[in-house]
């Protein structure tokens, strides 16, 4: 947990950076966006490598988004309520919907990147002969 903490600060300082960057060549919403799928990228690395450590494949990549839509939805609603009916400044209401979201995103990507045990619902340990041992190779790289 301490771990995707912080990855998690890691990565929203990454989004909002990205955020701030575009905010002022674009909407607020489409600069949200964006920032949001280039953080998501780094994000997966970040939690697969330092998080769960645990390799990264294609099928995790390809499923990663998943923790993200459930993240991007309740930061998407979010933001929108905290600009249009709270009147908040939308360069400070993104990092206000974020803390929102961050237990729905842990959850899903412990499910998503933590390969499960047969018969056990448990995350399997990290280690050497379990298949997480980090000094694997990695498949995407």
């Amino acid at each position: 947990m301490v771990r995707f903490a912080l990855v998690g600060g890691v990565n929203t300082g990454t989004f909002f950076g990205c955020y701030l960057l575009l905010h002022p060549w674009m909407p607020y919403f489409a600069a949200y966006t964006l920032a949001f799928v280039l953080s998501m990228v780094g994000s997966f690395f970040l939690n697969t490598y330092f998080t769960y450590r645990t390799r990264p494949t294609w099928k995790k990549f390809a499923l990663f988004p998943l923790t993200n839509v459930t993240n991007y939805l309740v930061q998407s609603v979010g933001l929108y309520a905290l600009v249009t009916w709270a009147g908040m400044d939308d360069r400070i209401a993104p990092l206000v919907a974020a803390v929102v979201a961050i237990p729905f995103t842990y959850l899903i990507s412990q499910r998503i990147l933590v390969p499960r045990r047969s018969g056990d619902d448990g995350p399997e340990p990290p280690g050497p002969g379990n298949g997480m041992d980090e000094r694997q190779p990695s498949r995407l790289a």
